[in-house]
C-alpha cells in the first residue's frame, strides 16, 4: 500500500461487518485500525469476565476481517509497543501510518469520542464520524423528538417507533388507524409474577458457548495480566462470534422466551439465568442486530409460539428502552454523567466487590455479578442499584461500579440505566419517580426473606430489614424534594402515619447502617 487513503477505526463495541465506516472500503487503498489496550480495563476496575469478553470478540472479529481480506492493523495486549493507551496508540499509529483520513462509526462511549479527536485534531488528520446503523432511531432522530414533545417518557417513545416499524402492531389497519397488537400496548400486569413457593421449576437454562482457543488465550493472559481483578472465569460462555451469537438468541426464542414475559421480575436464590435472554452483550458488540432480535420474538407471537406478553414485554426491551437510553445519554452528555438531583454523597461500599453482607438477596446479587458479570434488569434495579440510592450513594460511584462489572456494560446503555433509572441522579429524566421500596418488595418476588435473618416487616430493631430502614429514612430525607412529584403521594400519606419517635428511631439506625457501610 503505497499511499493510505483511511485508516478505519473500529472500537471493541463495533464488531458489525456492514457498519458504515466500512462503506466504500478498498483494501488497496484503506486499512483499518483496531488496538487491545490495558487503560480500557483500569479507567474503571473492569472485572475479569468483562475483559475477556471484549478482547476474545475482538480477536475473533479481528480474525473475520482479515478472512475477508481486509488490510488490518491490530494492536493485542502484550504486544512489544503497545503504549497501553486508545490516544496514545492511535497518534502513534497515524503518525508512522500517515493516512489522509480517520473514519469511524458512532461510539458507544463520549470519553473514547472526546480522546480520537483530540487525536486526530493533534495530528491534523480529518476524521469522519458515521451514523451508526445498528439502531432504529438516529440521534439526530431522537433530538428532533425530544425537541417536539413537553414531556419525554419511554412509553410513548416505545408506542411511536412501535408505530413507524410496524412492530407489534394490528395487521388490518394502517397509517393514523394503526392499533397496537391485542389493543394493548404493554402487558405489565402480566408480566410481574413471582415464582410462588415451588420455584421455578424446569428452566431450559442458559445457553454455553464453550471457549474456543482463542478465548482460551485470552483468559489465561487475563487471568495473568489483571491478577487483581473482580470476578471469576470458571463459567465463562458468553458468545464472542457472530455464529455463536445468532445461535444465542434462536435457543432464547426457542426455549425461554414464552416464560420470559411473566416471570422476567421474578428471582430464586443461587438461579443467576432463568428465563432471560442473556442477549445484551453480544448486541452491545453488534454481533447481533436489534432488528433481527425484534423481528425473531414478533415473528414466535405470529406463529403461535410465545403468547403476546411475553413477546412484547422482550421486544420493549430492545425497542424502546435500548434506543430510548442511547437517545438520552448522546443528547444530554458530557453533563449527563455528572448529575445528582438527590445530591448523594456517600460512598460505595466496599462490599459491592465482595458479596460479603448479612442480607441474603443482597449477597445472592453481589456474588453472582462477581461470578459471572451478570444479574438480571430486576437484581439490577431493585436489589444492587435500590440498596446503594436509599444508603444515598454517589450515583457516580455506582456508575462506575456498573461500568466495571456487567459483561454487558457500555455507556451509552449502562449510565443513563444507572444514574437515571436507579439512582435517580437526573431528577426524573428517565424515571417519572424514584424505583424505592421496602423489602417487601424482594420478599414478594423471591424467597429470600425466607432465609434471611431480616424482617422486610419491621423498620427498627435489631431484625429489621436493612431496607426497609433505609427505605423510610430516604422518604425523610427526600421529603420536600418528592412532595410535587404525584407518583409519590401515597407512599408519603404512609410516611406522615409514623410518628415522631419511630422516625427518630428510623434516622438513628439509617445512621447506623451507613457508618457500617463507610467502614
Amino acid at each position: 500500500m503505497s499511499e493510505l487513503r483511511s485508516l478505519i477505526i473500529v472500537l471493541g463495541d463495533q464488531l458489525d461487518p456492514e457498519a458504515a465506516a466500512f462503506d466504500g472500503f478498498d483494501a488497496s487503498k484503506d486499512a483499518v485500525w483496531m488496538a487491545e489496550v490495558e487503560e480500557e480495563s483500569t479507567h474503571v476496575w473492569s472485572g475479569k469476565p468483562r475483559i475477556v469478553l471484549f478482547l476474545s470478540a475482538m480477536r475473533h472479529f479481528a480474525a473475520s476481517l482479515a478472512s475477508a481480506d481486509k488490510t488490518l492493523i491490530y494492536r493485542a495486549l502484550g504486544d512489544e509497543g503497545n503504549l497501553g493507551s486508545l490516544g496514545a496508540q492511535l497518534a502513534a499509529d497515524i503518525e508512522m501510518l500517515q493516512p489522509r483520513a480517520l473514519r469511524m462509526t458512532q461510539p458507544g462511549d463520549w470519553r473514547v469520542l472526546q480522546s480520537i479527536r483530540d487525536v486526530a485534531a493533534a495530528a491534523d488528520v480529518p476524521l469522519t464520524v458515521l451514523e451508526d446503523r445498528h439502531f432504529f432511531v438516529g440521534i439526530d432522530e431522537f433530538r428532533e423528538y425530544a425537541r417536539s414533545r413537553k414531556s419525554l417518557r419511554m412509553e410513548y417513545f416505545y408506542r411511536a417507533q412501535r408505530t413507524r416499524h410496524r412492530v407489534l402492531m394490528a395487521e388490518d389497519a394502517a397509517g393514523d388507524d394503526a392499533q397496537p397488537e391485542g389493543g394493548r400496548w404493554n402487558f405489565d400486569d402480566e408480566n410481574r409474577a413471582s415464582f410462588g413457593a415451588a420455584g421455578p421449576g424446569f428452566v431450559a437454562g442458559r445457553f454455553e458457548c464453550g471457549p474456543d482457543d482463542v478465548t482460551r488465550e485470552v483468559i489465561s493472559q487475563v487471568e495473568a495480566r489483571f491478577a487483581d481483578h473482580r470476578g471469576s472465569l470458571d463459567s465463562f460462555h458468553w458468545p464472542v462470534t457472530r455464529e455463536d451469537a445468532l445461535r444465542s438468541l434462536h435457543a432464547f426464542i426457542d426455549e425461554r422466551l414464552a416464560m420470559f414475559g411473566p416471570y422476567q421480575d421474578a428471582m430464586w436464590p443461587d438461579e443467576p439465568w432463568l428465563h432471560h435472554s442473556h442477549l445484551s452483550a453480544a448486541l452491545n458488540l453488534k454481533l447481533l442486530n436489534p432488528r433481527e432480535v425484534v423481528d425473531a420474538a414478533q415473528k414466535a407471537y405470529r406463529e403461535g409460539v410465545v403468547p403476546l406478553a411475553s413477546a412484547e414485554g422482550f421486544i420493549r426491551q430492545i425497542l424502546g428502552w435500548r434506543e430510548y437510553v442511547r437517545g438520552i445519554y448522546w443528547s444530554e452528555m458530557p453533563g449527563y454523567l455528572e448529575l445528582n438531583a438527590l445530591d448523594a454523597q456517600e460512598p460505595l461500599p466496599p462490599w459491592y466487590w465482595t458479596g460479603d453482607v448479612p442480607m441474603a438477596c443482597l449477597r445472592d446479587a453481589l456474588k453472582q455479578t462477581l461470578t459471572h458479570g451478570y444479574a438480571n434488569h430486576i437484581q439490577r434495579l431493585m436489589v444492587t442499584g435500590l440498596y446503594a440510592l436509599l444508603l444515598g450513594v454517589r450515583p457516580q460511584a455506582v456508575h462506575e461500579w456498573y461500568l466495571a462489572v456487567y459483561v454487558d456494560a457500555v455507556e451509552w446503555v449502562e449510565l443513563p440505566n444507572t444514574l437515571g433509572m436507579s439512582q435517580y441522579g437526573d431528577g426524573g429524566w428517565m424515571a417519572s419517580k424514584p424505583y424505592v421500596a421496602t423489602g417487601r418488595y424482594i420478599q414478594k418476588m423471591s424467597p429470600y426473606c425466607a432465609g434471611c435473618r431480616f424482617d422486610p416487616a419491621l423498620r427498627t430493631g435489631p431484625d429489621a430489614c436493612p431496607f426497609t430502614t433505609l427505605y423510610w429514612d430516604f422518604l425523610m430525607r427526600h421529603e420536600q424534594r418528592l412532595k410535587g412529584n404525584p407518583r409519590m403521594s401515597l407512599q408519603l400519606r404512609n410516611l406522615d402515619r409514623i410518628d415522631a419517635k419511630e422516625k427518630a428511631r428510623i434516622r438513628q439506625q439509617a445512621a447506623a447502617l451507613r457508618d457500617e457501610a463507610r467502614a
